[in-house]
């Protein structure tokens, strides 16, 4: 092996433990908080937009059972 699997092996092996990882995760939760903070108004408008669509096309549906309806009654007459 050479110098530079030695190194990244012993990389690796120092990101496998425990109290690294919760090192890391302590350190990056402040950054996560923030970007979170930032990003929150735009979840709510693409769920606004969701909703809306969901709407839009739950009443074009039933518009169309409806009118498919009718159709069957009137050639029924």
């Amino acid at each position: 092996m050479n110098i530079k699997e030695k190194l990244m092996n012993e990389c690796l092996n120092i990101f496998k433990r425990e109290d690294v990882k919760d090192e890391i995760k302590e350190i990056m939760k402040p950054v996560i908080d923030m970007f979170l903070k930032e990003i929150y108004p735009y979840i709510y408008l693409s769920l606004i937009f969701v909703i809306i669509s969901f709407l839009l096309i739950l009443g074009i549906f039933l518009i169309l059972v409806r009118s498919k309806t009718l159709l069957k009654i009137i050639k029924n007459k």
